[in-house]
């Protein structure tokens, strides 16, 4: 049965992480992660209107946090809040939409955007986080088709989404104003 991520969103968990909606509440320990140097670099910021997501004070952090309710609010996407069960901490979020194009191959795929914090920026993390974030987004939105960005440099999370079967990419997504963006990895579907 499909749910409609939008007026309900579920809670996810596994034994070792609970991940649901992303609150005001999580604002400090987020900004541990959007202010983590070693980490932003690996953030996805593709057709984000030149937010870099660094943010190195609460108010800012607070802003992002209101804007990601905003926008699932309009349907446009959803932010999850992932929390370690051993100190109820935040230590990163995902993002995650449909996204509809006609001018390149990622029409009808969910993109999966990933923000950890540096110290589990870590192959066994990523993959354990991959699979209880997958399948039950792939039912919820029904789709099969996931692309989500890895940059080369991040190797811990390039050997993850390997091992969990995505593959590279060599076709761009095609953002606002023909901007190209590349490294992306996309799931086969089936």
């Amino acid at each position: 049965m499909k749910t409609d991520i939008y007026r309900t969103c579920p809670i996810i968990e596994n034994s070792n992480f609970l991940l649901r909606r992303t609150t005001l509440n999580d604002k400090e320990d987020l900004l541990k992660v959007y202010s983590d140097k070693m980490s932003v670099p690996f953030f996805n910021s593709d057709n984000c209107d030149g937010d870099d997501f660094f943010y190195d004070t609460l108010s800012r952090m607070e802003k992002a946090i209101n804007y990601w309710n905003e926008e699932y609010k309009l349907n446009g996407f959803v932010r999850f809040s992932i929390l370690n069960k051993k100190n109820n901490e935040a230590i990163g979020t995902f993002e995650i939409f449909k996204r509809v194009s006609k001018v390149d191959k990622f029409n009808n795929f969910l993109i999966l955007r990933l923000d950890l914090r540096s110290d589990f920026e870590k192959s066994q993390i990523v993959l354990e986080l991959l699979k209880i974030i997958i399948e039950p987004l792939v039912k919820i939105f029904a789709c099969s088709k996931i692309a989500s960005k890895v940059i080369p440099e991040n190797t811990e999370r390039r050997k993850a989404f390997q091992n969990y079967g995505f593959i590279q990419s060599y076709s761009p997504l095609i953002g606002d104003n023909d901007q190209k963006y590349f490294n992306y990895f996309v799931l086969p579907t089936n």
